[in-house]
């Protein structure tokens, strides 16, 4: 049975990416198929199979794969590592997709900088950096040299959450420079969110309209650190992806896997993964707060850290109130779940913190650290809401629940489906270890 593979040409923050083939052309794995336009922020995008191309149209490239694949491909022909991590195609691949060549373009002034290298993983289930930091910590630590040699950066950190005691024993046996250290994370949610790994780290709270940069910091996911190593010194383009597989698979295991080639469907990786059992309640692709569902015939991305088959649904009341964090879930991703549920949603409130942009994106004022929700939670009572369905970090989780039971009022969250789906402990209450 002949294997499709398809590359959508906006996987990224910015333009599409421009295709470069058509219809009918021979490819090899490592092959560009879709350029960056002129003048534009994109991302160059590779075939990950050798095989023929199938169609090209204004949103995807298709290319059915030769019967024999080798783990072979082409490489890169730039020479100096910015214009390799540019052709390569690198993007954030912890979930934001912005280009990385764009984000080291401006070096920092008299070695005053830092890299910090987002190791925290801090999404529930997923694994896979934090596997990939177990086995070769040596390929991360060169990453970060080579992002602080382009950037001019004094310092670099990784920053990590403390429970991982294997992975940071690796790196401190793996760091041969005093100028980089190790940050130490809590065991908290939203641990990974760059403004969250600046005040941790550095004990700078950024406003919510500020990047790193004002702090004198770029923060980059630990797998994009690994893939720029790839880029420069082994001249891979970006074809091939880490992520977690978990849920209701049919021996119940979370499985790694590391270098899946871009464009596989997804029914490919969980059929990789033993297949999915007879019952689940939908395909998530990304970590248990911030995914979005996605189908089996949608194709793996530069930006696919994790697919979980989540737990069927649990019927819901017949009015549900929705409490939207902007570190969880968006209105959207919290309204589809509800109906799902077989719930009508009476009323919206948003975390006192959740600040919104002029793109309509959500930030939060401090992430994870909340001050009480208790007003939000007794307007969703007063609107008529029977139970709660909220998107809240840990601490805003541990703040509704310090109320939501005595106003009666029963607490869902959009990690449930989630982590039931591999009896994960659920995020409601803080409780002391």
């Amino acid at each position: 049975m002949e294997q499709v593979f398809t590359y959508p040409l906006k996987q990224h923050v910015g333009a599409p990416s421009e295709p470069i083939v058509q219809t009918g052309d021979t490819v090899l794995r490592g092959q560009m198929i879709a350029r960056i336009p002129a003048d534009a922020l994109s991302a160059n995008l590779f075939s990950s199979a050798s095989g023929t191309v199938r169609e090209v149209s204004d949103s995807w490239i298709q290319v059915t794969a030769d019967e024999r694949q080798t783990d072979d491909y082409v490489k890169l022909t730039s020479k100096e590592p910015l214009e390799l991590i540019r052709e390569s195609g690198i993007v954030g691949l912890g979930g934001a997709g912005f280009p990385t060549y764009a984000k080291l373009k401006t070096p920092f002034q008299d070695g005053k900088g830092v890299v910090i290298v987002n190791a925290a993983e801090c999404e529930p289930i997923l694994s896979h950096n934090i596997d990939s930091i177990e086995k070769d910590a040596a390929r991360l630590v060169r990453g970060l040299h080579i992002l602080m040699d382009v950037v001019h950066a004094g310092r670099g950190i990784i920053a990590i959450k403390d429970i991982h005691d294997t992975a940071i024993q690796r790196l401190q046996a793996a760091i041969d420079n005093p100028r980089i250290t190790i940050g130490h994370l809590p065991n908290m949610y939203p641990m990974g969110e760059e403004r969250a790994i600046v005040r941790e780290t550095m004990d700078i709270l950024l406003g919510v309209d500020q990047l790193p940069m004002a702090a004198d910091a770029i923060v980059v996911n630990a797998e994009t650190v690994c893939r720029v190593r790839d880029a420069v010194d082994l001249r891979k383009p970006m074809i091939d992806k880490d992520m977690t597989v978990a849920g209701k698979l049919r021996d119940g295991m979370i499985k790694i896997f590391h270098d899946v080639p871009l464009g596989l469907p997804v029914s490919a990786v969980f059929e990789k993964a033993g297949g999915i059992g007879p019952e689940y309640g939908e395909i998530i692709m990304g970590g248990p707060f911030t995914g979005k569902r996605t189908t089996l015939e949608s194709p793996i991305l530069k930006t696919t850290g994790g697919l979980i088959a989540a737990e069927v649904f649990w019927p819901g009341p017949e009015k549900l109130g929705l409490l939207v964090c902007a570190c969880g879930g968006n209105r959207e991703r919290l309204e589809q779940i509800a109906a799902s549920m077989g719930s009508t949603v009476v009323d919206v409130q948003y975390c006192k913190q959740a600040q919104t942009m002029n793109s309509g994106v959500l930030k939060c004022e401090n992430p994870g650290h909340c001050p009480g929700q208790v007003q939000k939670v007794m307007a969703l009572k007063k609107a008529g809401a029977q139970a709660l369905l909220i998107s809240n970090c840990t601490d805003c989780t541990n703040t509704v629940m310090s109320c939501a039971p005595q106003l009666k009022l029963p607490v869902f969250h959009c990690t449930d489906g989630a982590l039931r789906a591999v009896n994960h402990k659920l995020i409601r209450r803080i409780k002391a270890d």
